[in-house]
C-alpha cells in the first residue's frame, strides 16, 4: 500500500526528509536530525526517506521509529541487499534508480525537509523548488538551518536575483528554521497559494 499524498494539507502529512548517508562533524546537526525524527513521529506524520541506516538517514529514521512513528524507506535496488535491509522500516519501497527514488518521494509527500547535507541533498531540494517554481506542485520545503548551515545558500539565491537569474518571489514555498519543532509546525500550518505557477503560465502562453 502506497502512502497517500496530495497538495491539500491536513493535520498529519507524509513528509520526505532529504538527508545523506554520512554523519557531519557537528554533533548539533546529528542531534537536530534525531529531534526532527522524533517530532515527525509525535505529530503523527509519516516519514519518507532514502532507506538506509547510515549517517543522518539512520539518525532521523531511527529516532522516528523509536518514537513509534511510521517510516517509509525508498531505496534503489542497485544497493546491496545488506544496505537495503539495514534499517528496519514500516514500509520498504524498492526502486530502480536514484532518479526513481526522487520521483517517488516527491510524488508521495505533502511536504519536504532538507537537513544539512551534501550535493545529493541539495539535488533533491532543488528538484522540489523547481517544481514549485514551474507550478508543477504546491508543496512546501523546509531547510533545517542548524548552525546557519544554509545561510550561504540563501546568499547565493540573493546573488542570483541581483544578476537577474532568479526571483526570490519564487521561493515563497521555502521555509527556513533553526529548530526542528518550529520548522515542522510551519510546514504543518502552510497553506498553498492557488494563484502560484506564474512562471509555468508565462512559458505555456508564450508565442
Amino acid at each position: 500500500m502506497k502512502p497517500h499524498a496530495n497538495d491539500k494539507h491536513t493535520d498529519t502529512m507524509n513528509i520526505s526528509v532529504f538527508c545523506g548517508a554520512s554523519l557531519p562533524h557537528s554533533e548539533q546537526i546529528t542531534e537536530a536530525a534525531r529531534q526532527l525524527g522524533r517530532a515527525i513521529a509525535r505529530g503523527g506524520h509519516t516519514l519518507l526517506y532514502g532507506g538506509s541506516n547510515l549517517g543522518l538517514m539512520g539518525a532521523t529514521s531511527g529516532a522516528a521509529l523509536q518514537e513509534g512513528g511510521r517510516v517509509v524507506g525508498v531505496i534503489p535496488t542497485f544497493f546491496s541487499e545488506e544496505v537495503i535491509l539495514s534499517q528496519p522500516v514500516s514500509q520498504l519501497v524498492r526502486v530502480a534508480s536514484m532518479a526513481e527514488r526522487k520521483e517517488y518521494l516527491i510524488a508521495h509527500s505533502d511536504a519536504f525537509i532538507a537537513l544539512p547535507g551534501g550535493i545529493g541533498t541539495l539535488d533533491e531540494a532543488f528538484e522540489v523548488m523547481v517544481a514549485n517554481q514551474l507550478g508543477l506542485s504546491r508543496k512546501p520545503i523546509g531547510l533545517l538551518n542548524t548552525n546557519n548551515f544554509y545561510q550561504p545558500l540563501m546568499q547565493q539565491l540573493q546573488l542570483m536575483e541581483q544578476e537577474g537569474l532568479y526571483r526570490l518571489a519564487n521561493a515563497d514555498y521555502l521555509v527556513i528554521e533553526e529548530q526542528p519543532d518550529r520548522l515542522l509546525q510551519r510546514l504543518t500550518d502552510f497553506k498553498p497559494d492557488p494563484d502560484r505557477g506564474h512562471v509555468a503560465q508565462r512559458l505555456r502562453h508564450k508565442s
